[in-house]
């Protein structure tokens, strides 16, 4: 038996070592390395709605006709991903194809910016009932609140689809046949709602944090200009470009919502988990609700009451649906910000004003400006209110029913934010 000596042996482990550690270094500079996960956030969002007969709208008779519909994503980046939604719908929905350009005016695209979406690898997709389908990474770089179009052909005929209701903005409807190639489109009718479009999804060239705006429809945009943007989301996206601050802002605003009960929408109550929670990158929420609890009560609609008369919403049971937000944010490690109700007297919705529920809003709000619950407090109603009348809006901010504000309304609402809630 031959001996080795200790010194020597220890020499060949160190030199068998550094060759093992040289061939796997080589090997793994042979391949390709995995490249981390893209940071993916919402730069745009509309919340889900389900869809309500109505002949007169066109995108709830699609039958092998295409859609072409715009939105404009609040902050850009070189990929976007195209979220849509059958989560309200009955049956499945079939996407024949889907392609995104550049907006130039709703039938429009710039010439050369289409490019075709894809899921899984394929152009089609059937989204099946009651869940989203994302589309692939696709290569589109896109500015800061640069508008897009997305264009969707639906090969059979859809009926009860899910829907955003007032997306301020006109899709436009084609005559039979698949245009989501086409720079040019031809409309055989226009709606102002919107049909699956729920998401869009950017990779942003540097860290950005992502707000929320949970509402009924004074976030949604109502009583602002059809086609501008004008809402106060919107005007707030272009306050925090100008102020050159990396924060995205998602609009998930539903007309005729209520914190804790069913109605216009699913409450904030039961849609927390898919319109805030499930927004990629959010960081932070701002909630504007309870205007509709306290307004709805005795209120009739097309004959029907919106909430019964001896349903009463209390401060007690507003106060207690907003600490379920609030916990429920905050176990996600995000931060909530609670806006206070604005005045509603005089408006023309018959019964939805009285002494008892301005009393139960003024309540409200000294809570939200006080409780110390929310982490922190956008005051609208300070910002909106007038002075002479409390219970009232200022008249230059009001709109015709005297409930949401008008363009100068929503711009006032834009700037009582303070943007340092969000850095």
């Amino acid at each position: 038996m031959i001996r080795v000596p200790a010194s020597m042996f220890c020499g060949f482990v160190a030199l068998a070592l550094a060759l093992a550690l040289a061939l796997a270094f080589a090997a793994g500079a042979a391949e390709p390395s995995r490249a981390k996960p893209q940071a993916w956030i919402a730069a745009w969002g509309s919340s889900p709605e389900a869809s309500a007969p109505n002949p007169k709208d066109p995108l709830l008779s699609l039958d092998g006709q295409t859609v072409r519909q715009r939105v404009r994503v609040s902050v850009g980046g070189a990929e976007i991903r195209v979220r849509l939604s059958n989560e309200l719908g009955a049956a499945p929905i079939t996407v024949g194809a889907a392609t995104v350009g550049l907006a130039t005016d709703p039938a429009s695209v710039k010439p050369g910016s289409i490019r075709p979406l894809t899921f899984g690898g394929r152009r089609t997709v059937t989204i099946p009932a009651s869940a989203p389908v994302l589309s692939d990474p696709l290569a589109l770089p896109v500015a800061s609140r640069e508008e897009i179009s997305v264009s969707l052909y639906f090969p059979q005929a859809v009926r009860s689809p899910t829907v955003h209701s007032a997306a301020l903005k006109r899709a436009v409807v084609t005559g039979p046949g698949d245009f989501t190639d086409t720079e040019h489109v031809e409309a055989k009718a226009t709606s102002t709602s919107s049909i699956l479009l729920s998401g869009v999804l950017v990779a942003p060239a540097k860290p950005t944090r992502v707000l929320v705006a949970l509402g009924d429809s004074i976030t949604d945009g109502i009583g602002s200009s059809d086609e501008a943007d004008s809402g106060w989301t919107g005007d707030l996206v272009r306050r925090v470009a100008k102020a050159g601050l990396a924060l995205a802002v998602v609009n998930q605003g539903i007309g005729g919502n209520q914190l804790s009960h069913e109605g216009f929408g699913q409450s904030a109550l039961a849609r927390f988990d898919r319109d805030v929670l499930a927004q990629a990158g959010v960081t932070h929420v701002v909630v504007l609700e309870g205007t509709n609890d306290i307004g709805f009560t005795g209120v009739k609609l097309g004959g029907k009451y919106l909430a019964d008369p001896a349903d009463v919403r209390t401060p007690q049971e507003l106060i207690g649906a907003y600490r379920q937000l609030i916990a429920r944010a905050h176990a996600r490690g995000l931060k909530i910000v609670g806006a206070t109700l604005m005045p509603f007297e005089g408006a023309t919705l018959p019964g939805y004003y009285s002494e008892t529920k301005e009393a139960t809003r003024q309540a409200v709000n000294a809570w939200i400006r006080s409780g110390g619950a929310f982490d922190g407090v956008i005051d609208f109603d300070a910002a909106l209110r007038d002075p002479a009348r409390p219970t009232r809006l200022q008249a230059r901010y009001a709109s015709g029913d005297k409930l949401h504000p008008n363009d100068a309304g929503h711009q006032a609402m834009a700037d009582a934010v303070d943007l340092s809630l969000f850095k």
